[in-house]
């Protein structure tokens, strides 16, 4: 068994913190000649010494924000503001992306109606709330040649729930259970 070598003080230092860091900035820069572009600066091709002075002489980083152009493009900015601005953004992003939650419903090939009517209320308030619906009808021991019985209560149940769900799958037969799947209507126009 070989040792592993020791990175030590030799290894290559990563100058981003957390990695996160997309954009070459300030002496990073490796091209001779950039497009500067910035608030209250004259948009003009110049040397990477002279543009970082300018960014300097404004208290701002020179940040390259597009490095494949001819020449690349750099914005004089307050960097750590730039990044703090991008962070912000992805939270509230985040936040406001809806989470699907599926909610599930078990019925059996003959379930009577008062459970029928028992559970479709339930799935109409978990529609109303936003949420998908998995709709079973389980078939147990040699139940399962009332199979057919089974997909008419399925049908039966999405017909109740049309004016807030649509059927997202129609009902299918998968081992011993028989689901489909309803969604809740879009009520935003």
């Amino acid at each position: 068994m070989t040792p592993l070598p020791n990175k030590g003080n030799n290894a290559p230092r990563n100058n981003n913190k957390k990695g996160d860091d997309q954009h070459r900035i300030n002496e990073e820069i490796k091209a001779p000649m950039v497009r500067l572009v910035g608030e209250g600066i004259e948009t003009n091709i110049y040397p990477v010494r002279e543009a970082l002075k300018i960014a300097e002489s404004l208290g701002l980083d020179l940040v390259e924000i597009s490095p494949d152009s001819n020449p690349p493009v750099c914005k004089a900015m307050d960097y750590k503001k730039f990044v703090f601005d991008q962070k912000k953004k992805q939270k509230e992003i985040k936040q406001n992306a809806s989470k699907t939650v599926v909610k599930e419903i078990r019925l059996g090939p003959q379930t009577d109606d008062h459970d029928f009517e028992f559970k479709l209320n339930h799935a109409r308030r978990f529609l109303q709330d936003g949420n998908k619906v998995r709709v079973e009808v389980l078939f147990r021991g040699r139940s399962i040649v009332y199979k057919d019985q089974g997909e008419i209560m399925l049908l039966r149940f999405a017909q109740e729930l049309e004016e807030i769900g649509k059927v997202e799958m129609m009902p299918k037969l998968e081992g011993k259970r028989m689901m489909m799947m309803i969604a809740p209507k879009s009520t935003k126009k």
